[in-house]
């Protein structure tokens, strides 16, 4: 399930003090969880049909009777039986008919193979409705792994919508993706129980052993996780960074690590259940995202992703103060228009390795094209300014033009309406100042004026001849 959350306290002068955030999210708990299977069977009319000689519901119970008897002595293991479709008959087109005929409890198998035995296929298939009524299955235990099995060889009868239900109830973390085995079926059968979970296309007595078999597998077997975050050239060295697990199904995040690599340069396990669905972020600036992340049950799994990361140091010109106060830069990566991180400069911010855009927040704004390098810092500054001094006060219409080296002009400022009279802060360079007064009656009234910054000095400038 999602990470363990518990409150945090410390006790001061007999005051509780509550601390934020909760402590140790992700670590297991003292004692190992308990796992709790849940086996939602189908005792539907369609179950009585002939499957290689034998009733589907025959093979189903024979099988799922052996099933449990493996498992009766099976430590920190709960199972339950919830069956649908067997107390009316279909004629009556009951859509409530669903029971949890074995609660959770450890080592019933023979309460459950009991059971098995008194079931007789008869009504309809309210899947919808079972699945709702399993939220109250499960007992209320956060620590707890909860698996549900649906066994059926029929979609959903009864108008409900077994997928909305199913990830409605995943995101409550009622249960973890469910398992889905579809009995004597046909393809496209399992198509329309994909989107319920984990499906499983059983068409053969055979394949349905089989998948019963590997499902149990998955849910019992121990599972490691390593992700291991490299250099452009596949060393392992990157580290302390944080990777989000994010369930595929609902979009929530599941857990949250910040990367770890001891002494000897090995990532360490992590505590990632392998029977949900997960996308990564490796949240380096910018994040790397996998999607659909490939992590197999039962098996010791290494994740290897390329993470080189240098530093942007952003440094402004040695002046105190700077007229400017404190200057912003925005990020992107080269020809991209999303921003990826803004910093004000005196900072240094990691970044993967790249090329990038670094806008300077100026006036008028520089853009630096920079690259980025494993383990290397690249430094961002920009010239001293100088201050532009319009010594005239008149209400009027006015812009300010950068000057380039073809002869053409590029916007970077409008003057307030009220006055022109303003000290401005400006990069060196070449500008133009373009403006007419609010009281001139026609448009060859407006004055033109160039003028030069320096760093370090102030250009007075005066319009009208005044």
């Amino acid at each position: 399930m999602s990470q363990l959350r518990c409150m945090c306290g410390i006790l001061l002068g007999g005051i509780l003090l509550l601390t934020t955030p909760l402590c140790a999210q992700n670590l297991p708990p003292a004692k190992p969880r308990t796992t709790r299977i849940l086996f939602l069977l189908d005792a539907s009319g369609s179950m009585g049909a002939v499957w290689e000689g034998r009733p589907r519901m025959e093979v189903a119970k024979s099988l799922l009777a052996k099933m449990v008897d493996s498992l009766n002595t099976y430590p920190n293991l709960e199972l339950g039986l919830r069956v649908y479709g067997h107390q009316y008959s279909r004629e009556e087109n009951n859509c409530q008919d669903s029971r949890l005929e074995v609660a959770f409890a450890s080592k019933n198998a023979q309460a459950i193979k009991a059971k098995l035995q008194t079931l007789q296929p008869r009504g309809n298939t309210p899947i919808t409705y079972s699945l709702l009524q399993s939220a109250n299955d499960f007992p209320a235990d956060k620590t707890a792994r909860n698996v549900l099995i649906l066994i059926t060889d029929g979609l959903e009868s009864c108008q409900g919508d077994p997928c909305a239900t199913s990830l409605a109830l995943q995101r409550k973390h009622i249960f973890l993706k469910p398992f889905v085995i579809g009995i004597g079926a046909e393809k496209e059968f399992g198509k329309q129980l994909e989107c319920l979970g984990q499906y499983y296309n059983a068409a053969d007595v055979k394949t349905f052993r089989s998948v019963l078999d590997n499902v149990i597998t998955q849910t019992l077997q121990k599972t490691t996780v390593r992700v291991n975050l490299t250099d452009a050239d596949g060393k392992p060295v990157e580290s302390n960074v944080n990777m989000t697990f994010i369930n595929s199904a609902t979009g929530q995040p599941e857990y949250n690590y910040v990367h770890y690599r001891d002494a000897k340069g090995q990532p360490d396990v992590l505590d990632i259940d392998a029977l949900q669905s997960y996308d990564l972020i490796i949240n380096t600036v910018p994040p790397v995202r996998q999607a659909d992340l490939k992590i197999k049950p039962g098996q010791a799994n290494l994740l290897t992703y390329k993470t080189p990361q240098g530093t942007l140091r952003l440094q402004g010109p040695n002046m105190t103060p700077n007229p400017y106060g404190t200057v912003q830069a925005v990020v992107r990566a080269q020809g991209q228009e999303a921003t990826v991180v803004a910093l004000p400069f005196g900072s240094r911010q990691k970044l993967l390795g790249g090329n990038y855009e670094v806008e300077v927040l100026t006036l008028p704004r520089i853009i630096r094209r920079v690259t980025i390098k494993q383990g290397q810092e690249t430094m961002v500054t920009y010239p001293a300014p100088g201050t532009l001094n319009i010594v005239t006060d008149l209400a009027g219409y006015g812009s300010i033009y950068q000057l380039n080296d073809d002869e053409s002009q590029t916007w970077i400022y409008n003057l307030p309406e009220s006055t022109s009279k303003i000290n401005l802060t400006m990069q060196p360079g070449a500008y133009r100042l373009v403006f007419r007064t609010k009281n001139s009656t026609g448009s060859q009234f407006t004055d033109v004026r160039n003028f030069t910054i320096r760093s370090g000095q102030t250009t007075s400038v005066s319009m009208f001849g005044k």
